[in-house]
């Protein structure tokens, strides 16, 4: 699970922002707090904040962190690529501007018996990586001990904690643009493969981008084509908002050329109104929502399954409130989400908003001051102009469309089209 998410001189956050999934000490929905390696962690998150505020950029942020960590083997004696893939700074000073970025994650690994939390980053600045590290804490202990260690400032390189027999193999192979963990990953080094996989087992759906909205679309949940039983699982997932849908009528379609890629033409199966009789119509003509919950099954599928985090920018997007309340509940559902699986939103939704769905420190914002300079910010931290902290019987949508916790857009007439 995701413990928390730490991030620097990226795009619109100049400065240290934090994203904490561990539960404060508060009353509400404490049965939904997932006990991990002596830390109490939170299953879902959702930002909100005005547009152009910095949400997308948080949800940025990971997914670069993910990328970087798959692919760096890839930038490695090779400026060109590694240029078109190193990370946006803050670009509003001239500081900033030619400073390394940095990302930090604290996650436990699920399936772990040992409950051990770890602690990795690393920090890109203009020719490669400048720092990395890889920490571990056992389960009883208080601190965390090192793993490996680079510094491209101090000329450090501590490989200690990986074995012996590697340790030789990472040194001469490691190029400036590498991660020490997708090298050792690629060398079969346990400890490196643990921290990869993990990475790689987070999904991410940009609802906002037309690009990820027609791939997604397309993209058919594992042994649906096959097995009826995975079919019949989406229909009953269907059923929680749309019973018009009975089943799938699935047909390979025939290659054209010399084309090996295999295609399939889905229609989604009805009951006629006026007897037992059925009808068809092809998956593409069903709502907008229902083929992005279609969109959203397989990724929910395998992050339910593997226990991995969900990021989704624009969750609401073409989805009636209550749809999305329901996706919602699904993470928040011990009895549903038996592996611990985390769900992390953006969302303009204010209807989530609300005391009897989100606990306060699940409940984020993100605010742009007139500098250009975003902040990310827990509700649970949040103090009132009296100094005291933002009850959990308040009214959260409200208060914030009010504009008490910031984070809304600051508006104006709009008199462009006003006759002279």
């Amino acid at each position: 699970m995701l413990i928390q998410f730490n991030f620097k001189n990226f795009r619109s956050f100049r400065d240290d922002a934090t994203l904490d999934l561990s539960a404060a000490k508060m009353s509400e929905f404490n049965d939904r707090v997932v006990s991990v390696s002596n830390e109490k962690i939170l299953p879902v998150a959702a930002i909100y904040g005005a547009n152009a505020s910095g949400k997308s950029n948080v949800y940025s942020a990971f997914e670069y962190m993910v990328e970087y960590v798959v692919n760096s083997l890839h930038y490695g004696d090779d400026p060109v690529k590694f240029e078109e893939n190193r990370p946006t700074p803050f670009l509003f000073d001239s500081v900033s501007e030619d400073a390394e970025s940095s990302f930090e994650v604290y996650f436990t690994v699920p399936g772990d018996k040992s409950e051990k939390s770890y602690n990795y980053g690393f920090c890109i600045g203009k020719e490669g990586v400048t720092e990395e590290w890889l920490n571990y804490k056992a389960k009883t202990a208080r601190g965390y001990k090192t793993i490996f260690y680079r510094s491209d400032e101090e000329n450090e390189l501590d490989l200690s904690g990986l074995p012996k027999s590697t340790r030789n193999n990472i040194e001469v192979a490691l190029d400036k643009q590498v991660l020490i963990v997708s090298l050792g990953a690629k060398l079969k080094v346990d400890k490196c493969k643990l921290v990869r996989d993990w990475f790689l087992a987070n999904e991410f759906a940009d609802f906002g981008n037309a690009y990820t909205n027609f791939f997604l679309s397309r993209r058919l949940p594992k042994g649906f084509v096959e097995d009826k039983a995975i079919q019949q699982k989406v229909v009953q997932y269907f059923s929680s908002f749309d019973e018009n849908i009975k089943g799938f009528n699935v047909e390979e379609v025939p290659a054209e050329g010399d084309s090996k890629e295999l295609t399939y033409k889905i229609n989604s199966i009805h009951k006629k109104i006026d007897s037992d009789e059925i009808a068809e119509i092809p998956l593409g003509m069903e709502s907008a929502g229902t083929l992005k919950m279609f969109a959203l099954y397989p990724e929910l599928q395998e992050v339910l399954q593997n226990g991995s985090v969900y990021f989704i920018d624009e969750l609401n997007a073409r989805l009636h409130p209550l749809l999305v309340r329901n996706f919602i509940l699904i993470f928040l559902n011990p009895e549903v989400n038996v592996n611990h699986a985390q769900l992390i939103f953006t969302t303009h939704d204010t209807w989530q908003l609300s005391n009897q769905l989100l606990r306060r420190d699940e409940i984020w914002f993100t605010e742009k001051d007139t500098d250009g300079v975003s902040t990310l910010y827990s509700l649970a931290d949040f103090i009132n102009e009296d100094g005291t902290k933002i009850r959990k019987d308040e009214s959260y949508e409200k208060n914030y469309l009010l504009g008490k916790y910031g984070a809304i857009p600051t508006l104006k007439t709009i008199d462009i089209l006003k006759e002279d």
